[in-house]
């Protein structure tokens, strides 16, 4: 019960959005308790050790569900050691940068979690499908991802990435919620739809970005994203499974404990 990793050639309509792994939902509730109650733990301890750190990209199409997803698995997490940046259009400020200028800056430091709610991945995605810039310019972009991912790694920074991964049917229906419920209209945007009669384009786009940037440095995982609390299961199991897997001790005091006496 883990999201798929991305190895080679990758076609998301053979994947099923609507697994679900035969669990039900309150059994993955229990078990999303347990995943966060290990994040917790891990964390902490990342935090303490002060040496590496972890960056999350959520990446999906409009109603995937990066921010109902940061909500469920990383308030887990203390604050302290948490940062979560959304990625929206460029400033004019960024523009008069190359592309990776402002996502650098968000990079978590050490001890820390970042997670990103879009990243530097919209710009060989919308930028692609809208032509916002040379065909020439956005293909290098899989490579200088890939270098950058590359760089981080070896400054200490462990990347995973996850793509939130819905059918048509499903993002309709959580576009008509939108706008049938009053709290929740602030989120929709005439440019939802424009997007989503780019369907197409964009799930190409998706399947380039995850086969060419699916690394051992930065692997891609698909998220089956129809079920909301499946979806935030996987996501929260496998950053668990990630921080276990770097190991993070705390970094030991520069002083003998035995030798410090607390006064009355």
């Amino acid at each position: 019960m883990k999201p798929i990793q991305v190895k080679g050639k990758i076609k998301l309509a053979a994947i099923d959005p609507g697994e679900t792994d035969g669990l039900k939902k309150e059994q993955a509730a229990k078990l999303l308790e347990r995943e966060r109650e290990r994040i917790d733990l891990l964390q902490e301890k990342l935090y303490a050790e002060d040496q590496r750190s972890l960056l999350v990209v959520l990446q999906g199409m409009d109603t995937s569900g990066k921010t109902g997803t940061i909500k469920a698995v990383f308030t887990a997490m203390n604050p302290h050691g948490l940062e979560v940046t959304g990625f929206g259009p460029p400033s004019d400020l960024e523009r008069d940068h190359d592309f990776l200028w402002r996502v650098h800056q968000r990079a978590p430091r050490r001890g820390n979690v970042a997670c990103f709610d879009r990243s530097h991945y919209e710009d060989v995605l919308v930028v692609r499908v809208k032509k916002l810039v040379p065909e020439k310019v956005w293909k290098e972009r899989y490579r200088q991802i890939n270098d950058f991912e590359a760089m981080l790694a070896d400054r200490g920074t462990k990347v995973i990435k996850f793509f939130l991964h819905i059918d048509r049917a499903e993002q309709k229906e959580r576009l008509e919620a939108r706008l049938a419920d009053r709290e929740k209209l602030w989120k929709f945007r005439l440019g939802d739809l424009e997007d989503r009669a780019l369907w197409d384009e964009f799930q190409a786009a998706y399947e380039d970005a995850l086969e060419k940037c699916s690394t051992d440095d930065a692997p891609w995982y698909v998220v089956p994203a129809n079920k909301k609390w499946f979806r935030n299961l996987l996501v929260a199991r496998t950053v668990a499974d990630t921080i276990q897997a770097m190991g993070p001790k705390p970094r030991r005091p520069d002083f003998d404990p035995k030798t410090v006496k607390v006064p009355d």
